[in-house]
């Protein structure tokens, strides 16, 4: 009972938290950098097939506290294991997706979420959620792919079709090239990528969450 009335606690309260939040400097606060990989772009129909996350805290990406879970729930990979490498196999040796969702779900309270294309990922999550019947509302939330287009645009740049995808973004800034790509490598190479915009943008300079929405 007490579980029920935190997570409705926490869903009505955050907005006055929310604006707090986005006043903060954005080298002091914590944040859960989240990939997923997918069966597919459609939220309603395709399946989340694994989840990662990074936590970064104080400009620092934290290995030790980092997680990956494979849903072992997924009922048609379809073509998907092209992409991202995840057979029936590997399916089997996974784990629920509640279970990986209840994990996340605990760690909400206290981090802005961080996506490379938040529209896809966040979509996903947000429907799994209310599937679990888990109550969600992060602090806020950034987008790596969002923060590149608008450094892009301001400094007049044309921003092609294949320039914002993550291996592109961290080209720009001299990051190194992953080979192996799946939710945690993922994560990863985009909680290194918004480490490198903020420093970047910021130049030496204080930088609040807000600038970077």
């Amino acid at each position: 009972m007490m579980g029920i009335l935190e997570s409705i606690k926490r869903f009505f309260v955050l907005p006055e938290k929310d604006n707090d939040i986005l006043k903060s400097n954005c080298f002091k606060v914590d944040y859960l950098v989240i990939d997923l990989e997918l069966t597919g772009l459609n939220a309603k129909q395709d399946e989340i097939v694994s989840i990662a996350w990074v936590p970064i805290s104080h400009q620092r990406i934290q290995i030790g506290q980092c997680q990956h879970f494979i849903n072992n729930q997924v009922s048609n990979l379809n073509q998907s294991p092209v992409f991202h490498g995840i057979d029936n196999t590997t399916i089997a040796a996974g784990v629920p997706l509640n279970e990986a969702l209840k994990a996340l779900n605990e760690l909400l309270d206290d981090k802005i979420l961080i996506f490379h294309n938040q529209q896809l990922d966040w979509g996903f999550l947000r429907i799994a959620f209310n599937k679990a019947g888990l109550l969600h509302k992060p602090l806020a939330i950034l987008d790596t792919m969002n923060i590149e287009h608008k450094r892009l645009a301001r400094q007049g740049h044309v921003i092609a079709q294949d320039s914002l995808t993550l291996s592109s973004c961290r080209e720009r800034y001299r990051l190194p090239e992953y080979n192996c790509h799946n939710a945690l490598t993922d994560a990863m190479a985009t909680a290194e990528l918004f480490l490198a915009q903020a420093n970047q943008i910021s130049r030496g300079k204080p930088l609040l969450v807000k600038h970077l929405m």
